[in-house]
């Protein structure tokens, strides 16, 4: 492969404060949330985002966090209200001096449960606009089973030992973080009911907000990566969107799905457009190599031929 020719992003100081000067063939800035029991400062999403620096030199790289202590960033993962969290970081992003003030927005990377995340800020918000999304083992039609924890994680213990006991109550919906998108398909009733989360941005009750599908359809590409081997996200089709019956074990394909049919947030739109990418990923939750994220920053994150300022433009 040739080396591409890159202009590294200049910094540049105005009198309304600081903004990304994006000279052509820079890439846009790239958003990364991680998942359940992770934390933003931790070392394997440093590698990540040296990995997409290198692939894509000036790439700016900004790891979003709920608390600037990494040990406080952990902890909500398990802890704390989604809609509230949703919203500090609609606000941080929006408030941020470079990824404000991209002109060809910013690209967005979820890894496990912070990939439906951003989902949710593309649909609820979306300033600054997201161009590309890139999920892997997110779990956006929900989780059907509580994950196991490692026998020395009291953390993860004691959300999944709660959310066991009453997952429909208002304090776990409030309050833990995994409740909040697990979806049992055989009994829809009480999660579209109470789900504080899930069922909101999957617009899968009777009043459908029109701004999530356009948000969501406003993508240049959404690219989704289902590990082969998953038992962590149960079920791992989860992440493609397409729903199992835990008891016959049927896979019920997005395409098949209403969610699709009447195109609740724009997927349906996306693929036609060639926008939606349905991909794999051998191995077990999260076993990434650099091999496969660097494909993906190539085909997804390279710097694009053109700016925008409002994601309906695309």
């Amino acid at each position: 492969m040739l080396p591409r020719l890159i202009s590294v992003p200049i910094i540049l100081l105005a009198t309304s404060g600081l903004f990304y000067g994006a000279a052509a063939g820079t890439p846009p800035p790239l958003v990364i949330w991680h998942g359940l029991g992770d934390n933003y400062d931790a070392d394997g999403l440093k590698s990540v985002g040296d990995l997409a620096k290198k692939v894509n030199p000036g790439t700016y790289v900004y790891n979003i966090r709920l608390n600037e202590d990494p040990s406080g960033d952990r902890t909500a993962t398990f802890f704390g209200d989604l809609t509230v969290q949703l919203a500090k970081v609609c606000e941080d992003l929006a408030s941020h001096p470079i990824l404000s003030t991209s002109p060809s927005g910013i690209n967005a990377l979820g890894f496990s449960q912070g990939g439906q995340f951003l989902r949710g800020y593309i649909e609820r918000c979306n300033n600054p606009p997201v161009r590309s999304l890139v999920t892997f083992g997110s779990q956006h039609n929900g989780v059907s089973e509580f994950q196991d924890c490692d026998s020395d994680d009291w953390m993860c213990k004691t959300a999944m030992g709660i959310m066991k006991g009453s997952v429909w109550s208002s304090f776990v919906q409030s309050r833990l973080v995994p409740a909040q998108y697990f979806r049992n398909p055989e009994d829809l009733e009480p999660y579209l009911e109470y789900s504080n989360f899930l069922a909101d941005i999957n617009n899968e009750r009777e009043t459908k907000n029109k701004t999530y599908a356009a948000n969501l359809a406003s993508l240049k590409m959404f690219a989704m990566y289902m590990f082969t081997e998953d038992t962590t996200a149960i079920p791992k089709e989860s992440a493609w969107f397409a729903e199992v019956n835990r008891t016959t074990g049927l896979v019920t394909l997005l395409q098949e799905r209403d969610i699709w049919r009447e195109d609740w947030i724009g997927l349906k739109k996306l693929g036609e457009k060639g926008r939606l990418d349905f991909r794999t990923a051998k191995g077990k939750h999260m076993k990434l190599d650099d091999e496969l994220l660097t494909e993906a920053f190539e085909e997804y994150f390279s710097p694009p031929e053109d700016t925008f300022d409002h994601p309906g433009e695309l």
